[in-house]
């Protein structure tokens, strides 16, 4: 559903030469990814790709940076809807973690599902104490982000974090390698700028060099491929309904 013609718009946008910030601005949906938000994260990015501004911060409004997937009214979605969603997300992941920028994500608060693979698609990744994260779409047959998050923190801890869908927090996130550090959220326009400093250390075209010759572009398409086949294997939406049930009763 979009947002009425008075609401504030769902994606807040500040443009500067050096870098872009990007604040997800649901916040009384704690950032969920509804189509529209969705949309609007993407188009911004492939803007931010044919201007290519040095550094592309995430960040949330409200209490947490995401709560994942938007699921509001997926009962009287069709399982192509939903799907279609899904691939969006999947398209939106990579086009940030293979864009010709640097990426900084800040996160906050709970976070969920592909809110955390919204986080975890960022080069530097960081929190503020407290931050907490789980990952639960396997428990809805749902394979996103799992291949980069094995890339992130290590196969063991990839598989262990996915099987058992268990919360982490910002503590086990560090020690995994999951985020590079905490800071405040006072304390984020400094580390912002410190990070820009280190991205704006090297010149454009060695920037470059680095970014490509340190992530694997060649999995884009079996990533993909991975998400279409878990998201359209038949029954999606009462896996979702099943997983949501269950969530409710603890």
């Amino acid at each position: 559903m979009s947002e009425s013609p008075s609401s504030p718009p769902v994606l807040l946008i500040d443009r500067q030469s050096t870098h872009w910030v990007l604040t997800l601005n649901r916040p009384e949906k704690r950032n969920a990814l509804s189509a529209e938000l969705i949309e609007a994260l993407l188009a911004a990015v492939q803007q931010a790709r044919a201007e290519q501004p040095p550094l592309l911060v995430l960040q949330g409004a409200g209490a947490s940076f995401s709560a994942g997937f938007d699921f509001t009214g997926y009962e009287d979605q069709s399982e192509g809807d939903l799907l279609l969603r899904f691939v969006r997300i999947e398209t939106l992941l990579q086009e940030i973690a293979y864009g010709p920028f640097a990426t900084l994500a800040l996160a906050h608060g709970n976070n969920f599902g592909a809110g955390v693979d919204l986080f975890a698609a960022c080069r530097h990744r960081y929190c503020a104490p407290g931050a907490r994260f789980r990952m639960p779409g396997l428990k809805f047959g749902l394979a996103l982000g799992t291949r980069r998050l094995a890339a992130l923190v290590g196969e063991r801890h990839a598989y262990a974090l996915l099987e058992t869908t268990s919360t982490f927090d910002d503590e086990h996130a560090r020690s995994i390698g999951f985020i590079q550090g905490t800071a405040a959220q006072d304390a984020w326009p400094t580390l912002t700028r410190q990070v820009e400093d280190s991205t704006l250390s090297l010149p454009s075209a060695s920037r470059q060099f680095l970014r490509d010759l340190t992530r694997d572009a060649g999995s884009r398409d079996g990533d993909m491929a991975a998400l279409v086949a878990s998201a359209s294997a038949p029954g999606l939406k009462e896996r979702i309904r099943a997983y949501r049930e269950e969530g409710a009763r603890k």
